[in-house]
């Protein structure tokens, strides 16, 4: 990153943080502060402006060129660290580190939650591509460990998806369809994965119209369930693939 640009940067945030200063709101500043620095830095990091191996300007830097509390500097890099984005060294320079190698899904959800996901990420085909990749070895799991009434509730959840007609109604069907494969598959792995990509519908918006090419072809969710019932592992994998990739 060019250091003129975030000089430029950090008097415009310290500005923002003189106005509230003396607006007398001392005591919401730091942490309005903090999370300004924190989404400034993150931009910077994930945007490569600040490249893995750069140095971070020191707590100090920050805190007098912000007009910030060190406290306030001091809670944003610890944000960003326990998001694998830089890595604190005590005594010595922090460095950002390379958050394609360092970071886990915990970032993922962080940046969907703020809203600010960096368009060239391409965050949402990457959850979708996720999605389909994890929903397809969870068919092909579920059609070997799952338990006789896990495979009933298979069947019985693309039935009442078949018989609905509305599309948010058939929707639920779908979902409830998709928690049973999961659970049958028996990987915690692969839960706790498609739980982050769905909190909170943050990083994936799975409503009817996001998956309506699945959603609308009963015969292919039909013949999923009964592979999935039935024990054909390499059968639920290549139908739940090719159900999921439409809207990957």
């Amino acid at each position: 990153m060019r250091a003129s640009s975030f000089s430029r940067d950090l008097q415009r945030l310290a500005g923002l943080g003189a106005i509230w200063y003396n607006q007398s709101i001392q005591l919401v500043q730091p942490v309005l502060l903090s999370d300004r620095i924190h989404t400034q830095l993150r931009a910077e990091i994930l945007s490569g402006a600040l490249p893995p191996g750069a140095a971070v300007p020191s707590e100090r830097r920050l805190s007098e060129q912000l007009g910030a509390s060190r406290h306030a500097v001091r809670e944003a890099l610890k944000r960003l660290q326990e998001s694998g984005l830089i890595r604190i060294s005590h005594g010595g320079a922090t460095r950002v580190r390379d958050w394609r190698h360092d970071g886990g899904l915990d970032l993922l959800l962080a940046l969907a939650a703020s809203g600010d996901v960096p368009p060239e990420l391409g965050v949402e085909r990457a959850g979708m591509e996720l999605r389909a990749c994890v929903g397809a070895d969870a068919a092909r799991r579920a059609a070997e460990r799952a338990t006789p009434a896990q495979r009933a509730e298979i069947v019985a959840r693309a039935e009442a998806l078949a018989a609905a007609t509305d599309p948010e109604a058939r929707n639920v069907e779908y979902e409830g369809l998709w928690d049973a494969i999961v659970d049958g598959a028996a990987n915690v792995a692969y839960r706790l994965a498609l739980n982050t990509l769905v909190a909170g519908q943050h990083v994936l918006v799975l409503d009817a119209p996001a998956v309506h090419a699945e959603l609308d072809d009963d015969a292919a969710i039909r013949g999923l369930a009964a592979a999935v019932a039935e024990g054909r592992a390499a059968d639920a994998r290549a139908l739940a693939a090719e159900l999921l990739e439409r809207s990957a």
